[in-house]
């Protein structure tokens, strides 16, 4: 008599499986089979890194913590696991300990292009400029064609005419047969030196090379947004109709990306009650969660149309849950993910105590900051910024949404006007203060000085006193920029000379 063969899967069946649902963006699916693979195999370090990168992108930064620390433990020395750790870490928002873990493993293996290049992003975080810098050219002395750090360098510091990267940029552009990461970040690094010494026209001509390579691939629809806008607005058409949770701990700052939501954050994160949280997901998490689950599509209309919001008070304990254990060190925090601005009906409704903040920015200006940029296409949310038409027409659904949640909440929402703040700081700021429920700090107008990191594309911007280089920077390109004034004058835009 033959004995039947184990249909048990084995660890390593278990974490391929989870490995394949991540490559596929689906952290939930993939947590399952690495929580079997590391019980079969405890000691296994490479399942625990998994694992801890399936949790935090399902926003569970404790569990992540958990694991990281697990695996450093089996495999100490192992530059490779340490760098992975860096990154996990990151996406949980806890810079510091990732910064040390990037340092552990560039020690361990300095000859590595990839972790130099994850250190020297660190250190910008931290606003380590000759510290990064250093690492970056380490990174390209190691790999020359490593593109990413070309770009990351360029946008460390202000080039000068005798101090910048243009002969090499302009070398590298010119290899035959650049694939288009190549293309990508060469232009959009070359567009950001020769802007800093003032060679508009050509900065600008860089700029739409640079951003419309990718474009072509990303297979952007603006009526896909605009049903997306819509299907939010009717979602959430009435009055609350419940109870939320009653925290007054959050302090939402919502607007369009490069909009001044970074300074903002780091002014309220000045006072000795706030901390920042950085730009979290979780809300968006928990909001999909009590529309439908996994099975819910989050940029799907039909959707939003057809799920509810059961229990308001939960979907708030939910979203507290999920930014513990980076908050609740002191009273408030500040969640400052500008695309939250989709959610800020949800947001009014199921935390009816958290302070609405909304930062606006002459529309040119704005538009031109997406422009400026290349964000991560990783991203669901920035499909618009490859185009500049495209831009103006999200900027339009933007102030569209923002009008309607403010109808519907009314005085719910402190409105912060970037060109006001930088003419006027301290009775803005007296003012932001006031509306949070924020008594005085005379901190908050030295928030240059503030050492918490700051990971996003303004880390350097926040770490100087504020001034008003960057207002009206669009005229720079007055000429260039004709078709998008029109189409934002046209939407009833009104722009200022």
């Amino acid at each position: 008599m033959t004995s039947k063969p184990d249909s048990t899967p084995s660890a390593q069946s278990l974490l391929a499986a989870g490995a394949g649902a991540l490559q596929r963006q689906q952290p939930h699916q993939a947590i399952v089979p690495l929580q079997q693979a590391a019980a079969l195999d405890p000691r296994n370090p490479e399942i625990a890194l998994y694992l801890a990168r399936a949790l935090a992108m399902a926003h569970d930064s404790a569990g992540a913590m958990e694991q990281v620390e697990r695996a450093l433990q089996l495999t100490p020395d192992d530059a490779l696991a340490h760098d992975r750790a860096g990154d996990v870490l990151t996406q949980c928002h806890l810079h510091e300990r990732a910064l040390a873990a990037f340092q552990d493993a560039v020690a361990l293996a300095p000859d590595d292009p990839g972790y130099r290049y994850n250190l020297a992003t660190s250190l910008t975080y931290h606003g380590r400029v000759a510290d990064a810098e250093r690492e970056y050219e380490g990174c390209i002395a190691l790999a020359p064609l490593h593109w990413q750090a070309h770009l990351g360098l360029s946008q460390l510091r202000r080039q000068t005419a005798e101090s910048n990267h243009l002969e090499r940029l302009r070398r590298l552009l010119a290899r035959p047969g650049n694939s288009v990461t190549a293309t990508v970040y060469l232009n959009m690094a070359l567009a950001k030196e020769l802007e800093d010494l003032g060679d508009y026209p050509q900065a600008f001509g860089h700029l739409v090379r640079g951003k419309s390579a990718p474009r072509q691939l990303m297979g952007y629809s603006s009526a896909q947004d605009a049903a997306l806008f819509d299907a939010l607005a009717r979602s959430v058409d009435h009055p609350p109709a419940g109870n939320g949770h009653p925290s007054r701990e959050p302090i939402f700052i919502v607007g369009m990306p490069r909009s001044g939501t970074t300074l903002v954050d780091r002014i309220l994160a000045s006072h000795p009650q706030v901390q920042s949280a950085g730009e979290l997901h979780q809300f968006g998490a928990a909001w999909k969660e009590a529309m439908g689950g996994d099975g819910f599509r989050m940029f799907d209309p039909g959707h939003i149309a057809a799920g509810r919001v059961r229990d308001w008070a939960a979907l708030g304990e939910r979203y507290l849950d999920g930014t513990r254990p980076l908050t609740g060190q002191l009273p408030r925090f500040t969640d400052n993910l500008p695309h939250n601005f989709l959610y800020l009906g949800y947001i009014a409704q199921a935390l009816p105590n958290a302070t609405l903040v909304s930062v606006r920015r002459n529309a040119m200006d704005t538009c031109l900051g997406n422009f400026r940029l290349l964000f991560g296409p990783e991203s669901p949310y920035f499909g618009y910024s490859y185009d500049l038409l495209d831009i103006g027409r999200y900027y339009l659904l933007f102030d569209r949404l923002m009008a309607h949640w403010e109808r519907h909440f009314p005085g719910r929402i402190i409105q912060v006007d970037y060109e006001a703040l930088v003419a006027n700081q301290e009775a803005e700021t007296r003012r932001l203060l006031e509306g949070a429920r924020l008594s005085w700090e005379p901190a908050c107008l030295d928030f240059a000085s503030h050492p918490a990191p700051v990971a996003t594309a303004s880390a350097g911007q926040v770490r100087e006193p504020l001034h008003a280089g960057a207002v009206g920077r669009w005229k720079r390109y007055r000429e260039q920029l004709a078709p998008l004034r029109a189409l934002l004058e046209e939407g009833g835009v009104v722009i200022e000379d």
